[in-house]
């Protein structure tokens, strides 16, 4: 048996009552694994099913139950971005948010970046998506994660929610804020978090959560909605919370809805219980800004100079359509979404912008150097030219080695059953690596190789 803070079971068997034995029994029972199929690859189900249990999350189309001793995270696949790993019950909070392709929305809290990849595989490319951070040290993973799924529309930040509040007030039409919380609900799935809990870990996360929801509030448009979320079980850090919210904001109220697989919600909120889905502890709650008239904002112009840029990275690399507005930014030229703010908004004060829209390359004299996001970004026909590569060799890509192989010169997208993994640029009878240093994987065991 394993054994738990006393403080923590007494809240539990307060809130559960009857149903006390039976939270105890499921957290003796090993956690489910799961993973998100990523939408924007068309191959991603085929490269999992080796991985899948077989069944899928009630909650998201998407998530699929991995079978126990499955290694998806050393696979070629996730390195094009097929799937990212999730916890099941993470991906409640985005099914209650339910975004919508050509929406405005904030993942206030978003590292490492799973609930941003779910936000944005359900807006397909259209609408804009800010991603932010405040710790920039997660920020910048959080900013791989999504690089490697391949997210077009998203500027990403590094800023304390009071300093958006700031600069985008009543901008978004839906708030995620995935609060940081003293995590009741991973016990079972990671015994530090237990080790790092005390009996006054929930009182002082509330008070930080309160903060982080006051300047939330801030960011919703008149008519928008927000949801908040942690990963918890006591009631300070979720009803409490919310109750104590509606108080302070009269402007907005619960929103009710009905989560596949789990049930309706009661004042706006619901629970996940690890005796009752397959699953760890998570709580949600949907708020309704009431209606009014929605602030207007500057969106970008198309930089000077930015079409010339374009025009070298077509001839060179790219053939797709683009859909968004150009933006050079000394010799980074990105592609930035149609409804996002002037970006100047978003590198105030306060906030650090780590990434504005989509990168497309950089400049020099008559040449350009496509950037990697670029790639992850890509299908095989947006390619000038294209290599597929098996599994050894993909396996040597990721490693930084040079390719040999016969091909037309120039810029090559380099891909694995034709998904993206990076940039090459063939001489002719061989083609350099140009896959970033820090995603090289030396003496790595892919596990799709024997």
């Amino acid at each position: 048996m394993r054994s738990w803070p006393e403080k923590f079971l007494t809240e539990i068997k307060e809130i559960l009552k009857d149903e006390y034995d039976e939270f105890l029994e499921a957290m003796e029972r090993e956690s489910a694994h799961a993973m998100r199929l990523n939408p924007l690859r068309m191959q991603a189900e085929e490269c999992a099913r080796a991985y899948m249990r077989g069944d899928g999350v009630m909650w998201e189309e998407n998530g699929k139950y991995m079978r126990a001793g499955a290694r998806p995270g050393a696979s070629l696949a996730h390195a094009a971005g097929a799937f990212y790993m999730q916890d099941p019950s993470a991906m409640s909070p985005v099914a209650v948010l339910n975004p919508q392709p050509g929406e405005r929305i904030l993942d206030l809290c978003a590292a490492p970046g799973g609930k941003s990849g779910q936000i944005a595989g359900r807006m397909m490319g259209k609408g804009f998506l800010l991603s932010n951070e405040i710790e920039f040290s997660r920020a910048r993973i959080l900013l791989g994660n999504l690089e490697r799924l391949g997210i077009t529309n998203t500027c990403i930040t590094s800023a304390p929610s009071g300093a958006l509040s700031k600069a985008l007030p009543g901008f978004f039409d839906a708030v995620l804020v995935d609060a940081p919380c003293s995590g009741e609900g991973m016990f079972r799935r990671d015994p530090d978090a237990v080790s790092e809990w005390s009996e006054n870990s929930p009182f002082g996360c509330a008070e930080r959560q309160a903060e982080i929801l006051d300047n939330a509030a801030k960011l919703v448009r008149p008519g928008g909605r927000m949801v908040y979320s942690t990963c918890t079980f006591n009631r300070y850090e979720n009803e409490k919370t919310i109750e104590a919210f509606l108080l302070r904001h009269p402007e907005f109220s619960p929103g009710e809805f009905t989560l596949p697989g789990v049930g309706s919600s009661k004042y706006g909120c619901i629970r996940l219980w690890p005796h009752k889905i397959d699953g760890e502890g998570h709580f949600a709650a949907l708020l309704i800004k009431e209606d009014g008239t929605p602030a207007e904002y500057p969106t970008n112009a198309e930089s000077k100079g930015a079409k010339n840029a374009f025009d070298i990275l077509r001839k060179d690399a790219y053939k797709g359509d683009i859909n968004g507005v150009l933006h050079l930014d000394g010799d980074m030229l990105s592609l930035l979404p149609v409804c996002a703010p002037d970006v100047k908004l978003l590198s105030g004060k306060g906030t650090r912008l780590l990434r504005a829209g989509l990168p497309l390359c950089r400049i020099g004299k008559g040449f350009i150097l496509p950037d990697h996001a670029l790639a992850m970004a890509m299908t095989e026909k947006d390619a000038v030219h294209t290599f597929d590569m098996d599994e050894n060799t993909a396996a040597l890509f990721m490693e930084g080695e040079e390719i040999k192989a016969s091909l037309s010169k120039g810029w090559t997208l380099m891909t694995y059953k034709n998904m993206p993994l990076g940039w090459g640029k063939s001489s002719g009878d061989a083609i350099k690596n140009h896959l970033p240093k820090g995603l090289r994987r030396r003496n790595a065991h892919w596990s799709e190789l024997e």
